[in-house]
């Protein structure tokens, strides 16, 4: 279990100048609340002499790495940090402000779920919490969630789970059902951070003593957006010239010393940080997605990693560039892929409309999208994060309608002219800048 800090000592941890918002709205004089149930109004005050707050949750204002943002903390040992009509005021209060303010929010959550002392009042709530999370999410502002111990119900499902970037603590609950309305014998492990992680709703599990560090590098990474679209990655490795013939350029592409996405990502940024998973229950070790700083400012990238394309993989890539459109900042994409992924959990998975989304994540994306292909450039799992009138080729590289192997396999040809039909592909860099489908092969 991890530790469970007072929202106070929470907002410490992360925050320089700390300073509440005024005039926030508490339930004192509320009596046994808006269903009269008993002794509510007494379980409220002791709530208050206990942890010295007058409601769940603290909302004010603060600096973390250096940058201004709303914050939102938690204090579980009022009320297990229960969501009442109060909660709603204040988060309202603060996301309003953050509107105002043109500031990012931080959500430092730890609570149970909805105040049953309060009925439906308390649960309708979370459509305000929610409709408020949307407003300052059509306002391009970013929301960053830090999922502490627990955090579960409707503040998982709302000011959790709805943010940009959702961080975890190490073994802090995190789910949808509370620790006592789950299913008897149900695996605690489904319940936690970790398992939230490796099912791609959580982007990464951060140590306490490194919150601070890590909150700071994304409020930066995400509030300082690179101006025009991003210059294509310079060519790693030494290609000796052109290659020859097509085959020659597929072996270039598949040849296990070339430089990979990892190796572009590191030459190409100074400092970024990742976002993991589709959010719907799968991940891709395929495909790297997140935010760098280059040259002071910031570029989004989705890097296919030279294996074959999951429907996860595909997901977590549309919401990555959904997310950089949104909040203004260009993207680079770097294709490296066989193909997308055609084994039957693919297919069981939606490869299909996991396909479609990416595509459809590029062509509505305002902010401009700057494509290189690293590698093999295979079919449409490929063409997929690729940038219309804005590719670029590495020259070990190569694009395809299909794979050499495919092709020779549909129109019925042997093995032998594998090598032929490479050539009548016109897959080479040199091609595909001559075709208009690249816009040019980029230099060491």
């Amino acid at each position: 279990m991890a530790e469970r800090l007072p929202a106070r000592a929470a907002l410490d941890a992360v925050a320089d100048g700390f300073a509440e918002l005024p005039g926030l709205p508490h339930s004192a004089g509320d009596g046994d609340g808006p269903i009269g149930w008993e002794g509510y109004g007494a379980a409220r005050a002791r709530a208050r002499e206990r942890t010295g707050e007058r409601e769940s949750v603290v909302c004010g204002t603060g600096t973390v790495g250096g940058v201004p943002a709303v914050l939102i903390a938690f204090e579980f040992a009022f009320l297990g940090g229960s969501l009442g009509q109060r909660t709603g005021d204040r988060i309202e209060a603060a996301h309003r402000h953050a509107r105002e303010a043109r500031l990012p929010v931080v959500s430092l959550i730890a609570t149970g779920g909805s105040r049953m002392q309060e009925g439906m009042r308390a649960l309708v709530q979370l459509q305000r919490v929610a409709r408020q999370s949307a407003l300052t999410r059509a306002a391009g502002l970013p929301q960053i969630a830090v999922a502490r111990d627990p955090t579960t119900g409707g503040g998982w499902a709302t000011l959790g789970a709805g943010s940009d970037v959702v961080l975890a603590l190490p073994g802090a609950q995190v789910a949808f059902a509370g620790s006592r309305v789950r299913p008897p014998g149900a695996d605690p492990a489904a319940y936690g951070a970790e398992e939230k992680l490796a099912a791609g709703q959580v982007d990464r599990i951060v140590a306490p003593d490194e919150l601070r560090d890590v909150l700071g590098r994304w409020l930066s990474l995400l509030g300082s957006p690179a101006e025009g679209p991003a210059e294509p990655p310079r060519a790693l490795g030494a290609a000796p010239g052109p290659p020859k013939s097509g085959w020659e350029a597929v072996e270039r592409a598949r040849s296990p010393h070339r430089p990979r996405a990892d190796a572009y990502l590191d030459a190409y940024f100074e400092v970024r940080e990742e976002i993991s998973g589709d959010r719907c229950g799968g991940t891709d070790p395929g495909m790297r997605c997140g935010f760098g700083r280059r040259n002071g400012r910031t570029v989004a990238y989705a890097a296919q990693c030279g294996t074959p394309t999951l429907p996860a993989g595909f997901r977590t890539a549309a919401r990555l560039v959904r997310l950089a459109d949104r909040l203004g900042i260009p993207v680079l994409t770097l294709v490296d892929t066989p193909g997308a992924a055609n084994d039957e959990a693919a297919e069981r998975s939606g490869a299909g409309a996991a396909i479609a989304e990416a595509f459809a994540a590029v062509a509505e994306a305002r902010v401009p999208v700057t494509t290189l292909v690293v590698g093999e450039g295979g079919s449409g799992g490929a063409l997929a994060l690729a940038a219309p009138d804005n590719t670029w080729v590495a020259p070990d590289a190569y694009f395809s309608v299909i794979a050499p192997e495919s092709a020779a396999a549909i129109l019925k040809r042997g093995p032998e002219r594998v090598r032929t039909t490479a050539d009548e592909l016109r897959l080479r860099p040199q091609d595909l800048v001559e075709l208009g489908v690249a816009r040019g092969i980029v230099a060491p």
